[in-house]
């Protein structure tokens, strides 16, 4: 299972993670696959500037997402934000979840600070499509270096005030501080260390702050925030990007909430909308089913997966989108089987194949064709483009990928 640590160390903030990522130097993500991400959410404004530092005596990179909103950001909703998201084809269906649950998690963040709904929050400095680049950008690495599982040590947020939209704020912000409660934290270092669009990362993001088992690290990288304060731990952010071991199952198991609630009083397109909602607010799992209730009535029972992060996040949209008066959360554990994903070409085109990593004693289980599942929307363009059948695009794909095993 690809695992990536996340260790803030000294602080994290969006531009600082995408600097870390790009510091592993790996082929499969580079400041170019950046640059096409960019180009989409403002086609030719971009400019990208990466550069080696030094912050503490420790080697990093810094990056630079400059665009034309940089000096003034504009103030955006959700909606603005989460169209562009939609809009970038750069990004595959994880990375645009990974977004989507961010943002709106910072959403209600913001909501819960200024006593005003979700969707009326007035995005400041995180409307501007730079921040977007590096939330973006970001998600996008993970999805390319086929990051299964994220793990993050507790991040140091910071002491005094800092200075934004609304004026002078203590550190950490009121914002990062909703998006952070009930997780682990460290207070110490100059400044704000941890911005609320790392807060909202963190948040949505991570399955579990320090590792739950074995991990082998294979390469490091280091990412740098712009200022370079004289007291506490140099501004960097290091992740390890490696192997979660976990041993004879092969499975990994995190605990996770479930939210149940009954619906009698609503269509099924109301209840369908309700469910996408969910899962755009980052539930790892939503479903639902027909149910008899009171006086033998029809209704659906609406059923979910979430990390505890998620959960004040997830009971926002469930209120605010379907009609029910109270929903019920029980502890339950999940197994996971590891995955990655393999690059193939077929007929000149890119596929992604996703390999689920069966549980059992190393090597017991050789990966096979049921093993593999080649992702829907690069079938559908191989076979548009080869004026093959779906099936064939999809056998040829397996296949293909087979041969890399």
């Amino acid at each position: 299972m690809t695992t990536l640590f996340i260790e803030p160390f000294g602080g994290l903030a969006g531009d600082m993670l995408l600097a870390a990522l790009l510091d592993l130097d790996d082929p499969r993500f580079t400041v170019d696959h950046l640059q096409r991400l960019a180009d989409e959410l403002v086609p030719g404004e971009a400019r990208l500037i990466r550069t080696a530092v030094t912050r503490g005596g420790l080697a990093g990179t810094h990056l630079e997402v400059a665009t034309p909103e940089s000096a003034a950001p504009p103030h955006r909703h959700y909606r603005h934000l989460a169209e562009k998201v939609e809009a970038a084809e750069s990004l595959g269906e994880p990375a645009r979840r990974r977004i989507l649950a961010a943002l709106w998690a910072l959403a209600v963040a913001e909501g819960k600070v200024h006593k005003c709904a979700p969707e009326a929050v007035h995005f400041h400095e995180v409307g501007a499509v730079d921040t977007l680049i590096d939330m973006g950008g970001a998600a996008l690495a993970l999805e390319l270096l086929g990051v299964t599982r994220i793990v993050a040590s507790a991040p140091l947020l910071g002491s005094g005030t800092v200075r934004c939209a609304h004026g002078v704020m203590p550190v950490p912000a009121p914002a990062t501080e909703a998006l952070m409660e009930g997780l682990p934290t460290l207070t110490g270092g100059e400044g704000e260390r941890l911005t609320p669009t790392a807060a909202a990362m963190l948040a949505t993001w991570v399955d579990a702050f320090e590792p739950s088992g074995p991990f082998r690290s294979q390469v490091s990288g280091y990412g740098a925030g712009t200022r370079d304060p004289k007291v506490g731990p140099p501004n960097l952010t290091r992740v390890r990007l490696g192997e979660g071991l976990e041993g004879a199952s092969g499975c990994s198991a995190e605990p996770v909430w479930r939210m149940d609630v009954n619906l009698d009083d609503m269509t099924a397109e109301e209840i369908g909308d309700a469910v996408q909602r969910l899962r755009a607010a980052g539930a790892l799992e939503v479903w639902s089913q027909p149910v008899f209730m009171k006086k033998d009535r029809p209704g659906t029972l609406v059923s979910l997966l979430a990390r505890a992060s998620l959960r004040p996040a997830l009971e926002t949209v469930t209120f605010e989108w379907t009609t029910t008066l109270g929903v019920r959360w029980s502890r339950v554990e999940r197994s996971e089987c590891g995955r990655r994903t393999l690059d193939v070409q077929v007929g000149g085109h890119a596929v992604r194949v996703k390999l689920r990593e069966r549980p059992g004693p190393a090597g017991a289980l050789e990966p096979g064709e049921r093993d593999l599942a080649p992702e829907h929307d690069d079938v559908q363009r191989l076979a548009e483009a080869c004026g093959w059948t779906l099936r064939e695009a999809r056998a040829r794909s397996v296949a293909a990928a087979l041969e890399l095993l």
